[in-house]
């Protein structure tokens, strides 16, 4: 195709960059589900003597959520 022209290297970074495979994008969702869980789970123990009842209630709800979500594409990927 372009051969060994010094473009070559830059097209073939440039579409690793911009068409990643489909397995590194459903390992970048579930680090943020992760890590949202995580956070969530941080602010709910650390802030509980300050935050009030609502807060707390979308704090869980949140986390509930996002281990939602998680549980659906690992239930995906454990079936393909």
């Amino acid at each position: 195709m372009l051969g060994d022209s010094p473009m070559s290297g830059l097209a073939y970074g440039t579409m690793a960059i911009f068409n990643p495979r489909k397995n590194f994008i459903v390992d970048m969702v579930m680090v943020q589900l992760i890590s949202i869980i995580v956070t969530l789970g941080i602010i709910m123990i650390t802030g509980s003597d300050s935050l009030a009842s609502d807060a707390i209630a979308y704090l869980v709800a949140g986390i509930f959520g996002a281990l939602f979500m998680l549980g659906g594409i690992y239930s995906r990927i454990s079936s393909i």
